[in-house]
């Protein structure tokens, strides 16, 4: 009995004979070495990120090297399989200059994230810190403890805070006082409290200005510029300063007022005045 075998089959075991370990070796080579240039490329963006480079150039700069260290593994492992170098050589090269022209050209055309792993964002409603990001979401951990999965596209089309874009960030401290306080006084101590804290940078100089004047008190707004990655925890310590430190000084908060106003009728004024006998003996009984 003749079995046919088809022109196909024949082909790949012919491959299979002649090639088969040189085939195994070089798609280990392939996949050993396409893990290697994942890992480079990961441990490059983050020593990158040091950079002061904005983040623009810093992509396109991580692309590249992306994309030279995947060419590398691809010529390695065809030349390993058994493929002409020179001409695998040539081909990849060809390939590597068309790739890296069509970057250098379309990349500020192209849209990309305003962030980076590690950086606080607040996206629509949800506010956190991003903990990876892929070609389809972005993966964000929320200051509660939850682990939210945002589609990309999604955060195009909506407005985005980046809260480490920039790398200082300023402080707001609004205090009210009331009329009868020291102004110069409060406004002073509000200054130095500012700037006794060494975290508190220096230009821009911490100032103090009165923002409001309202009917029970007066607004102080004192302003500081910090680095933005000790924001939260200096905000908070100065908020701890600012009170201690006008208990010290004498000063008192303003507290909300209110004042209420009883209009009665002449003939009601001598009754809502008088209380009772039988009020005033169960007042005192009890």
């Amino acid at each position: 009995m003749n079995i046919t075998i088809p022109p196909g089959m024949e082909r790949l075991r012919y491959v299979l004979t002649n090639y088969g370990w040189d085939l195994v070796l070089g798609m280990a080579a392939l996949v050993a070495g396409l893990l290697v240039a994942r890992y480079v490329v990961r441990q490059f963006a983050k020593s990158l990120a040091l950079a002061p480079l904005k983040p623009a150039a810093r992509a396109t700069i991580v692309l590249l090297v992306s994309v030279l260290l995947y060419v590398t593994v691809l010529t390695i492992a065809f030349v390993i399989i058994g493929f002409n170098s020179d001409n695998i050589f040539k081909f990849l090269m060809v390939l590597t200059l068309a790739v890296i022209a069509g970057i250098l050209m379309f990349r500020p055309y192209l849209p990309s994230l305003p962030f980076k792993e590690g950086n606080t964002i607040k996206s629509g409603t949800l506010l956190g810190k991003v903990e990876a990001i892929t070609f389809l979401n972005t993966r964000m951990r929320t200051f509660d403890g939850k682990t939210v999965w945002i589609p990309n596209s999604k955060i195009f089309k909506d407005y985005l805070m980046n809260y480490h874009y920039s790398p200082t960030r300023k402080i707001s401290l609004d205090v009210r006082i009331g009329y009868h306080q020291d102004l110069l006084h409060a406004k002073q101590t509000l200054e130095a409290v500012m700037i006794e804290d060494a975290r508190i940078l220096t230009s821009p100089r911490p100032v103090v200005w009165v923002i409001n004047l309202l009917p029970d008190c007066v607004a102080l707004g004192g302003r500081c510029w910090v680095d933005n990655s000790k924001y939260w925890t200096t905000r908070c310590d100065l908020l701890e300063k600012v009170k201690l430190r006008f208990d010290v000084e004498g000063i008192a908060f303003a507290l909300p007022q209110q004042a209420v106003h009883l209009n009665y009728p002449d003939h009601m004024k001598s009754q809502a005045t008088e209380l009772p006998a039988s009020d005033e003996e169960s007042t005192e009984v009890a």
